[in-house]
């Protein structure tokens, strides 16, 4: 019998595994509308749960995407909007919330989230993140422990699995799919070298689907299952933009019984997962939190919890500062920094994609406005058009209000790049301070 998300037919409180991609851009899988990525698990998860297809992460950016789902906060509010910046440990996670209402709560994969938290679980393994420091992907998929940490749980006891991939991110070491059925988005050039790189990308999202596969084989009943990404695809304009390809994120739940399946349109930010893992959990949640629980749509779909979503853009590998809040209808990016090039992750300018592109280094706009129906791709910038000054208007406004309660402070100074911007190579005798807010 099917019952409403916040409730269940039983008392017993739901096992939840929330499974975490690396790099994967929302509209890169069958369940939403790739004609030849072959993903058949992650479509059984949207065809037997809720898609949500307007879903975005606050920033994109590994680490600091991170620190925001655990805590349900912003990353400047977490202390932790910098690349590869630890998540300070008087933060509050959910996790401690949920194991300290009884449940046993386990970490496997990618960590990315520094030590000072590790103790917010039970268990924490943790593949090696030192090809990350490297730029190489030395640990593999990430994904090898999970049916193990899942296996060793203890039976009598609700369960939380953070369950974290380092597929499908860079670097790449084979290109198995055909590079014939690839799709190139329109801003990214067509050629064989480009072709080439989105299919080994391809491939690691084909290995990710399997281990999401052997997962599902192993779930127990009252099990609530949640996929996304951290970010949007490792290729220029897409990782760490606040573009769509970069912030808008794959989301899906799925709760056999429980949870309805079919599709929301309404927006949800990652800040929101916190909170909602929370209430189906039956725990209070803290004054800490930052995003809204979104069981609303859960129950039903068509309703909205936000007029508005809000995203960041902070130092990652080269300085950069940006914000962004998107509407059901428009996206409005600042860039504070728009002297400096939108120059992408370092192992990004290593790409074979970015070397085709043969980019202008060259500053952007500092206002950026689009019409995401008729222009999903965002190529043509709205904000000196007098036709849209009214919109604008209201959506900076949004953003002003967005920053001010959430006391989002310029930084006194600019940080450092760690990478040469046409190389991507390591600069010497690179520095990075952590930067002193106004």
């Amino acid at each position: 019998m099917m019952g409403c998300a916040g409730t269940s037919t039983s008392d017993a409180p739901p096992n939840i595994v929330l499974i975490i991609a690396d790099d994967l851009a929302w509209d890169d899988l069958g369940a939403y509308g790739h004609p030849t990525l072959r993903t058949p698990n992650i479509d059984r998860l949207a065809r037997e749960g809720l898609r949500f297809d307007r879903a975005y992460v606050t920033t994109s950016s590994c680490s600091p995407s991170r620190a925001s789902l655990i805590t349900g906060r912003y990353p400047h509010s977490a202390d932790a909007e910098q690349l590869h910046w630890r998540l300070p440990p008087d933060q509050v996670t959910f996790v401690e919330l949920l194991r300290k209402s009884g449940y046993w709560t386990a970490a496997a994969g990618k960590w990315h989230l520094g030590d000072a938290v590790k103790d917010r679980f039970d268990l924490v393994r943790e593949a090696d993140p030192a090809g990350f420091i490297k730029g190489s992907k030395s640990a593999g998929s990430g994904c090898e422990d999970w049916v193990r940490t899942l296996k060793e749980r203890p039976k009598h006891k609700p369960f939380f699995l953070w369950l974290a991939s380092i597929d499908p991110h860079r670097d790449y070491e084979s290109a198995n799919f055909k590079a014939e059925d690839v799709v190139i988005p329109p801003f990214l050039p067509e050629t064989p070298e480009v072709r080439k790189d989105f299919a080994a990308y391809y491939d690691e999202i084909e290995r990710l689907d399997r281990y999401v596969g052997d997962v599902l084989k192993e779930l127990p009943e009252n099990t609530l299952v949640l996929f996304l990404s951290d970010n949007g695809r490792p290729f220029p304009r897409c990782k760490t933009t606040l573009y769509e390809s970069g912030i808008r994120t794959p989301l899906i739940a799925r709760w056999p019984g429980r949870i309805a399946p079919g599709v929301c349109a309404s927006l949800v930010s990652t800040v929101d997962v916190a909170p909602t893992i929370l209430s189906l959990a039956a725990v209070e949640a803290p004054a800490t939190l930052q995003g809204r629980s979104f069981v609303p749509l859960l129950d039903t779909p068509g309703t909205s919890i936000r007029e508005y979503v809000f995203a960041e853009k902070n130092w990652h590998d080269y300085e950069d500062r940006s914000r962004a809040a998107r509407s059901l209808k428009y996206k409005y990016i600042r860039n504070d920094y728009h002297d400096l090039p939108m120059t992408p992750s370092a192992d990004i300018v290593r790409s074979p994609t970015y070397k085709a592109m043969k980019a202008d280094v060259k500053p952007r706009p500092e206002e950026e406005l689009y019409d995401l129906e008729s222009d999903p791709h965002e190529l043509e910038n709205l904000a000196g058009d007098s036709r849209y000054q009214r919109i604008l208007g209201k959506i900076e406004d949004a953003l002003e209000e967005w920053e001010a309660s959430t006391k989002d402070v310029k930084p006194a100074a600019r940080t450092p790049d760690e990478f040469d911007r046409k190389t991507g190579e390591p600069l010497p005798n690179r520095q990075r301070p952590r930067p002193s807010k106004r």
